[in-house]
């Protein structure tokens, strides 16, 4: 029976460590992807550290000087930084100063950081309805959009440290049902792990789903104020429709500069790769 409890408190006392909590400035919260090259730089801004220029921004935002706000948001995107926050903030730089395809594209990309975030959804949502293409999705079944609206509650890292503390929690309960004296403790430690075995399998789908979606490179915004979808990957070809900036595609094939999209009422053709942008 002490080898019992021993156990049981080494397993919940490894699930029950704390997540390290979130830093307060940007050089702490988010190291950079990669290190950006240095030629041709301004020196001047080179010399401020992320920190600084996230300030900096911060502040020519609250000013309403929206052009150097986006100009410095992105000089953190240029030195490999990325957050949800920081994506959230360029967005509303750009849609404050009329971008508002390239406001789409940023509140996309900080929702793929922050699925949760309800801000981020409401001012996406805000700024779609800016956009001059009407177009009526084709409905999707009603437990498809109940799992993924689950799926996005959370992030990816979020789902995954749920997951392991799921798995622990399994192997607890189910040593529980091994070496527990009494009956009616093996049947709460049999029917607790099949419980927490489930939830350790619905996680970890969600935490895959959600990094899934991250690495998604077929979703893209139109970036220019009108693209011709043509029938082939030819500029001579047919018309089939025009869309808008800030409309929402899914690129299903390329070719020699070209992309074929699909909208989201089904329509699909071929659509110059430049004025577009992926998510």
């Amino acid at each position: 029976m002490k080898r019992l409890i021993l156990t049981l408190v080494l397993l919940f006392g490894v699930a029950s460590l704390p997540a390290q909590e979130p830093a307060d400035s940007l050089a702490a919260a988010e190291q950079p992807v990669q290190a950006p090259d240095s030629v041709g730089e301004s020196p001047v801004v080179e010399a401020f550290t992320p920190d600084q220029l996230w300030d900096r921004a911060n502040t020519a935002y609250i000013n309403g000087d929206y052009h150097t706000a986006i100009a410095t948001y992105g000089e953190l995107l240029d030195r490999g930084y990325s957050s949800a926050k920081l994506y959230f903030n360029l967005g509303n730089a750009c849609f404050k100063e009329g971008e508002t395809g390239r406001a789409i594209l940023c509140y996309h990309r900080a929702l793929r950081l922050a699925p949760g975030n309800d801000d981020i959804r409401y001012n996406l949502s805000v700024a779609e309805s800016r956009t001059k293409d009407r177009i009526e999705a084709i409905p999707e079944f009603f437990l498809t959009e109940w799992v993924r609206a689950v799926r996005h509650t959370m992030s990816c890292t979020a789902w995954s440290l749920f997951s392991l503390v799921a798995l622990a929690v399994a192997l607890a309960l189910f040593l529980l049902y091994l070496l527990a004296p009494r009956l009616s403790l093996r049947k709460a430690g049999f029917y607790g792990t099949m419980v927490a075995a489930l939830l350790f399998v619905a996680t970890t789908w969600f935490a895959a789903g959600e990094r899934r979606e991250q690495l998604d490179d077929t979703q893209a915004v139109v970036m220019t104020s009108s693209a011709a979808v043509k029938s082939s990957p030819d500029r001579s070809a047919t018309d089939l429709f025009v869309l808008h900036e800030g409309t929402l595609v899914r690129i299903t094939d390329r070719l020699d500069g070209w992309c074929e999209v699909t909208i989201a009422d089904g329509k699909k053709g071929w659509i110059d790769g430049r004025t577009i942008e992926t998510i």
